[in-house]
């Protein structure tokens, strides 16, 4: 068959396999009370995070490279299988250190994933029409990001847990069977084969570099101060494996990342927006469900489905501006367009409290919505048009490389935020009177207010059980433990939703600045074929092409 034959079932099988790795980024979010709960790991709980956001981001370029050395279809293969032992594995995990290395494998398999399924619309479209198909990947990656921690909050509250990773196996199955039957192999030349070197000294760098950079910005304010040995360790190892990366890839005959896509005005712009872009926009948009169960007093399953609307304006507004780069040719305006957008929802939501209805709070998730749809095709067209076919896979993970770092460390550094913010705001909250006053009723109830407990004074079910422990207390100590408690979720609510909008207040500072990067963006007419006609040849597109790009059809 040709790939013309199998396109509709190729898109199939990668968009299942893209629905599993998108998925899995944010479905964990809201089972993680219930894991810390059943394997007492709170001091452990953010390695789950880390542990697979480091796998994804250290395989990321490397996988970027195989794919464009060795084709898609197997390597997309091995990803999904990897994933999957990682899914199965970490749904029978006994305690928090098997659960964490476990989620080390989902994510190493999460990596190819991400990289292969971009890049095979790059080997299945020309630029021109690339648009309306990352449009609807757009849409994928968005609906999976809402639709997660309303998938997650109900598999927890009706079933178990486990079942957010036993979940993945049917889909990822089925992945499997279609992109086996639906893409052909890349059959090798033998020439090229002979030629083609993997240049191992060079990942191990790379890996030795975002290691420690990752967790030096995961820990450093959280569980280390900034100034601390341990993250200024990590930084210097970083800046020194840096180096010794870059000189590598200087001297390499296949360097993992080739340092000449940086000279490249198009790629370099579009990363750099994309970092800020994902640091700001979804490092703040998980703390949408932290709003709705620790203000507005949600379910885990609520707090999900309160992202709804904006599930659905992220589709709309991936799909339209899919459509509209597509008929314009224009990239940059509609990247322009979306980052503007998406600041504006982000400053609407810095304005929420314990008082913003359940109106408002859609009203503004649909405005944050259609920004980021807008955003969502836009820089991986743009940077897969600007450089030849052969370097597909290359620049794709540089794209993808730079979005997970930025949401990795935008969730480390904006969590940090929230909670210096909330510390400074529960200063005195010891001396509260519902504190002193339970104290003396009942030594033992659970009333030390930590960064570890507001968020059990705050859900329903600990209030629950802090209010079944006033039973054991006189009438009238009784109603005045209860009006105090009262008022003292009052404090706690208004503390917890000044430090939401701080949040929120710096992601609207970061995707402001995304947005002026982004005019710097040069706009290269969107080629209507894999390889260029001289008349569609712009001068960044000149210095990217080169010699590499050979005149065969791209091969899966």
């Amino acid at each position: 068959m040709t790939h013309k034959q199998n396109t509709p079932l190729i898109l199939a099988g990668v968009m299942l396999s893209m629905i599993l790795a998108s998925l899995d980024q944010t479905i964990v979010a809201t089972a993680m009370p219930r894991i810390v709960e059943e394997f007492q790991g709170l001091s452990h709980l953010s390695w789950v995070f880390t542990s697979y956001m480091l796998a994804t981001a250290v395989t990321v370029p490397i996988y970027g490279k195989l794919t464009d050395m060795f084709g898609r279809r197997n390597l997309l293969l091995l990803a999904v299988l990897i994933f999957l032992a990682g899914s199965m594995l970490s749904g029978i995990a006994q305690n928090m250190t098997q659960l964490i290395y476990f989620r080390a494998i989902q994510g190493v398999g999460s990596g190819a994933i991400m990289v292969n399924a971009f890049s095979v619309i790059g080997d299945l479209f020309p630029p021109a029409q690339r648009g309306k198909v990352q449009g609807l990947f757009g849409a994928v990656f968005g609906i999976t990001s809402v639709a997660g921690p309303l998938l997650g909050g109900w598999l927890t509250d009706n079933f178990s847990w486990r079942w957010i990773f036993y979940v993945n196996v049917p889909v990822g199955i089925a992945a499997l069977a279609v992109i086996f039957a639906g893409m052909v192999p890349k059959i090798n030349n033998p020439h090229e084969v002979k030629n083609r070197s993997i240049d191992y000294i060079g990942a191990i760098l790379l890996t030795a570099t975002l290691v420690p950079l990752l967790l030096a910005l995961t820990w450093g304010g959280s569980q280390y101060a900034w100034g601390s040995v341990e993250i200024v360790g990590l930084l210097i190892m970083a800046f020194v494996a840096l180096i010794a990366f870059t000189w590598r890839e200087t001297k390499a005959k296949d360097p993992v990342i080739s340092l000449s896509l940086f000279k490249n005005r198009v790629f370099t712009v579009s990363i750099i927006a994309t970092f800020l872009a994902s640091l700001g926009m979804f490092g703040s948009i998980l703390f949408i469900p932290v709003f709705a169960q620790g203000v507005a007093g949600f379910s885990a399953t609520n707090s999900g489905l309160i992202l709804m609307p904006m599930m659905i304006s992220i589709v709309v507004g991936s799909m339209t501006a899919g459509q509209i780069m597509s008929r314009t040719g224009n990239y940059k305006i509609m990247a322009i367009a979306g980052m503007a957008i998406a600041t504006t929802g982000m400053l609407l939501f810095s304005q929420i409290n314990e008082t913003t209805t359940q109106v408002s709070l859609i009203l503004r998730m649909i405005v944050m919505g259609i920004g980021l749809g807008f955003t969502m095709p836009v820089f991986t067209v743009a940077v897969q048009n600007a450089f030849a076919h052969a370097k597909l896979g290359q620049v794709t993970a540089g794209i993808q490389l730079f979005r997970t770092v930025g949401a990795t460390v935008g969730g480390a550094v904006l969590g940090g935020v929230m909670n210096a913010q909330l510390a400074s705001r529960l200063t005195n909250i010891q001396n509260d009177p519902f504190i002193v006053m339970a104290k003396q009723a009942n030594p033992n109830l659970p009333v030390n207010i930590d960064g570890n407990t507001i968020q059990t004074f705050l859900s329903n079910i600990g209030q629950a059980q802090i209010r079944a422990g006033f039973e054991q207390a006189p009438a009238a100590v009784r109603d005045a433990l209860t009006n105090a408690f009262n008022n003292f979720l009052e404090i706690l609510k208004t503390a917890y939703s000044d430090s939401i909008d701080r949040v929120f207040i710096i992601g609207a500072v970061l995707m402001a600045v995304s947005v002026i990067v982004t005019i710097f963006l040069p706009q290269i007419a969107l080629r209507k074929s894999h390889h260029p006609m001289p008349e569609e040849l712009g001068v960044e597109l000149e210095t990217s092409l080169g010699q590499s790009d050979k005149r065969h059809e791209p091969e899966l």
